[in-house]
């Protein structure tokens, strides 16, 4: 294996499920989620053998998120942020854990569905794949404060939705 092929897979060993999980939120299938993260890849790949990528998380979360833009765009249908991923977590998780759990993110999925999905993406950049403000700035072209403006409006937002429900 040559030396772009093996940073390639460190790349994407070190990325897959987070690109995953991002996409998963996004568009609630995993069919769909599993399509557009390979397609991620691969479209990263060939970006990657071309030329030098200086930060490859940004980069394949740009690519995904447009992926997902494009996926909507061609079905002309809204985005939906999925309580689905409970199972991909953790599927041996007891039952009844399984089942609280579940409550709790179907009463996350609909406050999250209520917000705008500016600050639906911002919650699971942040809260879901623990990125960091400079790694959310980079992704989104925009300034660390902008990024901390947006998070902080967003988990307002969050919570004047729970208050009303």
């Amino acid at each position: 294996m040559d030396n772009s092929k093996q940073i390639f897979s460190q790349i994407y060993d070190d990325h897959v499920e987070k690109i995953y999980r991002f996409i998963f939120f996004k568009v609630s299938s995993q069919e769909i989620a599993q399509d557009l993260c390979s397609e991620t890849f691969l479209k990263a790949w060939q970006s990657f053998k071309d030329k030098k990528i200086d930060n490859p998380q940004a980069f394949l979360y740009q690519i995904a998120r447009n992926l997902v833009i494009d996926h909507y765009r061609e079905k002309g249908r809204t985005q939906t942020v999925s309580a689905e991923f409970v199972s991909i977590i953790d599927p041996e998780q007891d039952l009844e854990k399984k089942t609280l759990q579940d409550s709790d993110l179907t009463s996350i999925q609909a406050v999250l569905a209520e917000i705008k999905p500016e600050y639906q993406e911002i919650i699971v950049y942040h809260y879901i794949n623990d990125l960091t403000v400079p790694e959310i700035a980079k992704i989104l072209n925009k300034s660390q404060g902008a990024v901390r403006v947006t998070i902080h409006r967003a988990l307002k937002a969050v919570k004047n939705r729970i208050e009303k429900s």
